[in-house]
């Protein structure tokens, strides 16, 4: 699959890819040179055990908090798979 690179060095993950990975609209993306091409990876997010309400819970360490649907624990154990 080609994309283009526009003249600020931007460049379109087809939705097809988005959608498999999982990434959304403004994720960030690890990106790095390996053997002269560019590799992308979808980021492990950086999470903590925080007690809530005297349970303990995942959280995200920049505060950002997601539901965790049962679609989400699908994708995520799919990935794991492959």
């Amino acid at each position: 699959m080609r994309v283009a690179i526009d003249d600020a060095g931007r460049l379109v993950i087809p939705k097809r890819l988005r959608d498999e990975l999982g990434v959304q609209a403004a994720a960030e993306l690890d990106i790095h040179a390996v053997d002269g091409h560019l590799e992308l990876s979808v980021p492990d997010p950086q999470t903590e055990v925080q007690v809530r309400d005297g349970f303990p819970v995942f959280a995200t360490r920049d505060g950002r908090e997601e539901a965790l649907t049962g679609d989400a624990t699908r994708a995520a154990i799919e990935r794991i798979r492959r």
